[in-house]
């Protein structure tokens, strides 16, 4: 086997564990949703919002 060979089977070994993991991790969110971007898991509730102004 030629080292070219060798490269692509690992790379594509590497895809396949990183791909697992991301589903892995999608499947067993405690909480937030499933595309794991950490957006619907963030606490805002020590968020203040500004008064607009308007009454």
């Amino acid at each position: 086997m030629d080292y070219q060979l060798i490269l692509v089977i690992l790379l594509f070994i590497l895809a396949i564990i990183y791909m697992g993991r991301m589903v892995y991790k999608s499947m067993n969110s405690k909480k937030g949703c499933a595309s794991n971007c950490g957006k619907c898991a963030a606490d805002f509730s020590e968020v203040k919002i500004p008064d607009s102004g308007k009454h």
